[in-house]
């Protein structure tokens, strides 16, 4: 695949071995190679000032951040990485820029729209299975897919309801927005389209302890994440990468 622009990948994960991680999937489900992508962690600076000419498109991965805690309970360094997607994301919004925002994207983009984000559709970790709607089935990222595909995801929070003025494109029994679109070209997932069982098993180490599940649940969920398959939502990665490399 040959791009004229790069891919920005902006990560807000604290730990060298889950971001890189993420980012090795993202590059491998994405079809990506290293040179066709900037990399910013994001988690000790927030973004940089930077021109969206410069790039074909953003794409955001997860987060130990919760949006819904109490503004006074925030760090300095999560209100300033919330700050500066709201600028990113007027930008990106008003102009239809592509975006694909996953699990932390999705609620950066949700909490931007003006959507209550809460607990009330968490997710414990592990496989999903959500279906599309009559306006996924008829997305570029989604067509030709089954009624139902099998999804990794893990949250403690979500957007309450789909945003006003967007499409919903996929949706699930305990969570319903799981996938959506702004504009034509504004993706987000509450699930981790890059997700794989190698990336999930390193991820419940790490974050045995911050309150997505209990930590004697850990062993159990690695067993059960590692024999999961999730070829449809690595494939809708891939779709956006092919779709705005033209």
């Amino acid at each position: 695949m040959s791009i004229s622009k790069p891919f920005l990948i902006l990560q807000l994960r604290p730990e060298d071995d889950t971001s890189d991680s993420e980012f090795a999937a993202i590059l491998k489900y994405g079809g990506l190679d290293e040179i066709e992508v900037r990399r910013m962690r994001i988690e000790k600076t927030g973004i940089p000032g930077l021109s969206l000419d410069d790039y074909s498109a953003v794409i955001v991965g997860g987060s130990p951040f919760d949006i819904s805690t109490p503004e006074a309970e925030k760090s300095s360094i999560q209100r300033k990485i919330e700050n500066d997607f709201r600028r990113l994301l007027n930008e990106i919004v008003s102009n239809d820029f592509p975006f694909f925002g996953a699990c932390s994207g999705c609620g950066l983009l949700g909490s931007y729209l003006n959507t209550p984000i809460s607990s009330r559709y968490a997710e414990p970790v592990g496989s999903a299975t959500i279906r599309l709607t009559e306006a996924g089935k008829c997305d570029e990222l989604l067509s030709g897919f089954p009624d139902q595909i099998k999804v990794l995801l893990g949250h403690k929070e979500a957007c309450d309801e789909t945003p006003v003025g967007a499409t919903l494109l996929m949706c699930g029994e305990a969570c319903p927005v799981q996938m959506f679109r702004i504009g034509n070209n504004v993706y987000a997932t509450q699930f981790h389209p890059e997700g794989d069982s190698e990336g999930f098993i390193l991820r419940i180490n790490v974050y045995k302890h911050h309150g997505y599940f209990q930590p004697e649940e850990a062993q159990g969920l690695i067993e059960a994440v590692s024999q999961e398959d999730t070829p449809f939502a690595q494939e809708i990665l891939k779709r956006f990468v092919r779709r705005y490399a033209r």
